[in-house]
């Protein structure tokens, strides 16, 4: 993955509630997930895991039970981080990870009007360290990051890679743009009506709720590759490419890390025995199958996970 070092990071798309400087690049001031706090172990591991790229909104709201406000922003330190005047700005995970939610907005801001006809709406990334209250309750570390369908907003702690690296062996540096990407696939499913869809199913028919919960899982995994496979082609506000170029091994690591957080993987490592009826987000197989559909693809409509078998 190469991004382009004249690109301009457009800090506006993002809320940084860190505190003041937050943390450099992102990578401060985490609480391990598993130590203390009540958040033991393989318990740490599940909860991180049932949320993590993952969390539809609708997951969020159910498991942090309502609430609503948050945290105070404050981008003054962001936005001077990210400044064109940093020639460094690229070596921090926060500057980059604001021009990957760049590039992903500018790219569906294009594509839903093209392909159905739905006007994209713009919606922030929350940058939080450590907790944060949103329109689905109060979400810590723990939870991953996850989109918010009642607030319209991606939450993220960044520290959250350092988990996605150390404990799920997803190493590779495009992973992060695949987090993203997925949970902006959420977004685009909020706008379409995907979700509302699938939520008043599991309540017509509460056993299939994990299944559906699956699909709307592997379908925001297939929107993720359809993003990857046009990264290339996005631009900044100046109109500027934000990648200059992505390669197959950053492909190989988006798929790698859909892998990671496969429901049987993660059942596995909890030392669980595998059960399907009790997936929430897919196998790994499936994960990875439904992105690389979507990337070799680069058509949404490719995506259509409610159609038929899932595969994997």
């Amino acid at each position: 993955m190469d991004l382009n070092q004249d690109a301009q990071v457009d800090t506006g798309q993002v809320e940084d509630q860190r505190g003041s400087g937050g943390s450099g690049g992102g990578l401060g001031g985490m609480i391990p997930i598993g130590g203390g706090g009540g958040r033991g172990g393989l318990i740490g591991l599940i909860v991180t895991v049932v949320l993590v790229l993952l969390g539809g909104g609708f997951g969020a709201s159910q498991i942090f039970g309502g609430g609503g406000g948050g945290g105070q922003t404050d981008n003054g330190n962001l936005n001077e981080n990210c400044s064109t005047a940093n020639p460094d700005r690229l070596k921090r995970t926060d500057c980059r990870n604001a021009l990957y939610i760049n590039s992903i907005q500018n790219f569906w801001q294009t594509e839903l009007p093209q392909v159905y006809g739905v006007q994209y709406q713009k919606v922030d990334t929350v940058f939080f360290a450590n907790q944060t209250s949103t329109g689905c309750g109060a979400a810590d570390s723990g939870a991953g990051p996850f989109y918010c369908p009642a607030d319209k907003k991606v939450f993220i702690d960044l520290t959250f890679y350092d988990e996605l690296t150390n404990r799920f062996g997803a190493k590779g540096a495009f992973a992060q743009p695949y987090v993203l990407a997925h949970e902006y696939g959420h977004h685009v499913q909020d706008l379409l009506g995907t979700e509302q869809q699938m939520r008043r199913a599991q309540q017509r028919d509460p056993g299939n709720a994990n299944q559906l919960s699956v699909r709307l899982e592997l379908q925001a995994d297939c929107l993720a590759g359809v993003w990857t496979a046009h990264a290339t082609q996005t631009q900044d506000a100046a109109g500027h490419a934000i990648f200059n170029s992505v390669s197959q091994q950053d492909v190989q690591d988006a798929v790698q890390a859909a892998g990671s957080v496969g429901d049987d993987v993660i059942q596995k490592q909890a030392g669980r025995q595998v059960n399907p009826d009790t997936f929430t987000h897919g196998s790994a197989a499936q994960r990875q199958q439904w992105f690389t559909t979507g990337y070799r693809s680069g058509d949404p409509k490719q995506c259509d996970t409610f159609g038929g078998a899932l595969g994997g």
